[in-house]
């Protein structure tokens, strides 16, 4: 099971998430629209990824793209690009993926968006 989040650096919130049982453009994108969806960004914003196929990918791109936002990939090996994403995975990992044994794969994706929607985005201080 895989998780792809998109993080607003402004508000430090959750704004977009995808859930699937593999990594591939479709997972970034849904995400991606899930975000726009929900925070309705002026054009002009920059969306950070990193160097992965997925965000590397001509259909992400052209989601990006289209909805007037502005790709930006960062350097090779520069974890200060990704610091805020990676403390927030770092964060659920900790918090909630590690603290069960999950039984089926249901179990952790209905965790994953409570943390999201309800812990992080709804308790945490930003």
């Amino acid at each position: 099971m895989y998780c792809c989040a998109v993080l607003d650096a402004f508000s430090r919130r959750i704004v977009g998430w995808s859930i699937d049982s593999k990594v591939d453009a479709t997972l970034v994108v849904n995400a991606l629209d899930r975000a726009i969806r929900n925070r309705r960004p002026p054009a002009g914003g920059i969306v950070q990824a990193d160097h992965g196929t997925h965000f590397t990918s001509w259909v992400f791109g052209e989601k990006v793209r289209s909805s007037g936002l502005l790709p930006s990939f960062g350097s090779f090996a520069e974890g200060l690009d990704s610091a805020m994403m990676e403390s927030f995975r770092s964060f659920m990992q900790t918090e909630l993926l590690d603290r069960e044994k999950w039984k089926t794969r249901v179990e952790p994706a209905n965790a994953i968006v409570d943390y999201i929607e309800i812990s992080h985005d709804g308790q945490r201080r930003h």
